[in-house]
């Protein structure tokens, strides 16, 4: 149904072995816990900041920083040259690409993010993938769960397409961009270089290089008694 071609260029992905026979992104998903199970071997070659909590499943790569007051819960695998601020938590089964910005009281689970993603502030990506160079505007939220806690379905093409998973947030292509204060409904997919508005609520499927712009009407009347 969709093309990976739509979201992804896999050479910004060290972790293309999780794409292998799929039909549909969202099936590597439920492939990230087995995944970092066999292959995920722990250890510390990034620098800490003071005493950040990290647990003993977890690896981190060269030039990576992770500031006091950050907790990383393995298991964790976390790339070269990334941020990791205070205040973020990543609590198991994450695969940090390289370059990527992992912020101030942002919340990771059971995620993939490619090279050079940028998730700076008060975010939360919950049983999502988030590709190169995708960014998450300051508020920006994916929601993974409905709430009537049925399976997650994809809106897309005039169809319902069922995923089978219970905890599905996103797919976001490669440059994607969700506006600040946007929220994702689970099952939401996003295209390469397409963005959402801040303050928007989406659902379904953006095709790439796509815009979903939300407009408001403003009415904008004298203050009395000031």
């Amino acid at each position: 149904m969709f093309s990976l071609d739509e979201f992804f260029d896999l050479s910004h992905c060290e972790h293309r072995a999780l794409f292998e026979n799929i039909s549909n992104p969202w099936e590597v998903l439920p492939k990230i816990a087995p995944y970092l199970k066999f292959r995920l071997k722990a250890g510390m070659q990034g620098r800490l900041v003071g005493k950040p909590f990290v647990s003993g499943a977890v690896f981190v790569g060269k030039g990576t920083v992770i500031e006091q007051g950050a907790m990383v819960k393995g298991p964790a695998w976390i790339g070269e040259d990334c941020e990791i601020r205070t205040g973020c938590y990543i609590r198991e089964n994450v695969i940090l690409g390289n370059g990527v910005v992992a912020g101030n009281s942002c919340e990771f689970k059971n995620c993939l993010v490619f090279d050079r993603a940028q998730v700076p502030h008060f975010n939360y990506v919950g049983d999502s993938i988030l590709g190169f160079q995708a960014h998450l505007g300051a508020g920006a939220i994916l929601s993974n769960v409905r709430l009537d806690k049925n399976p997650v379905a994809v809106h897309a093409r005039g169809e319902k397409i069922a995923t089978g998973l219970k905890k599905f947030g996103a797919i976001l292509g490669d440059n994607a961009e969700v506006g600040c204060n946007a929220v994702l409904s689970p099952g939401s997919m996003i295209g390469r270089g397409s963005v959402v508005y801040p303050g928007a609520m989406w659902r379904g499927f953006l095709p790439p290089g796509h815009i979903a712009k939300l407009e408001q009407k403003f009415s904008v009347v004298e203050r009395r008694g000031a």
